[in-house]
């Protein structure tokens, strides 16, 4: 599969390898890492791809991606499904950035992408969720044209649906 490439960012599918050295907070010889990444969030989802490869294989495309900016090649956060769809057509996604890369706009403009390759692959919707007081994960996912349906005492809920159904 060919990276996802925005105006500012490259979205690289990663590999098992590369995801147990984000787990191990170990640069593989080749990796470029922002300061502050991998994020306790980074090692999160790398654990969840690693785990789904170990129970039912490698889900790719549906793995974890990481965020390069394109300016300096520099990984400054990831993003993925949680696995390939549902029996719906349903994924969930996940992302996060390295503290100094927030507040300016690669959040959205990487789910924006992911969300544009989700649908190119024949998934009816994806689902996110962020803890009530992440606002800035809130807007991510507005901004990237997810609808907020649902907020329970932990998090808010957000949507993008393609089959008019409202999964």
């Amino acid at each position: 599969m060919d990276d996802l490439v925005t105006t500012r960012l490259t979205l690289r599918l990663m590999s098992p390898a590369e995801a147990a050295d984000i787990v191990a907070g170990e640069p593989g010889a080749d990796a470029r890492w922002a300061p502050g990444y991998p994020t306790d969030g980074d090692k999160g989802g790398a654990r969840r791809y690693l785990s789904t490869c170990e129970t039912s294989g490698d889900p790719r495309p549906f793995g974890s991606f990481e965020i390069r900016r394109r300016e300096d090649e520099q990984v400054i956060g990831g993003l993925g499904f949680h696995g390939v769809p549902d029996e719906n057509g349903q994924v969930t996604i996940g992302y996060g950035l390295a503290p100094g890369a927030r507040g300016k706009g690669y959040a959205s403009e990487a789910l924006r992408a992911l969300l544009e390759f989700a649908r190119s692959q024949g998934v009816a919707s994806v689902r996110g969720d962020a803890n009530l007081d992440n606002i800035g994960s809130h807007r991510v996912m507005t901004a990237a044209g997810m609808r907020l349906v649902g907020v329970d005492d932990q998090l808010h809920h957000y949507l993008v649906d393609w089959t008019g159904k409202d999964a």
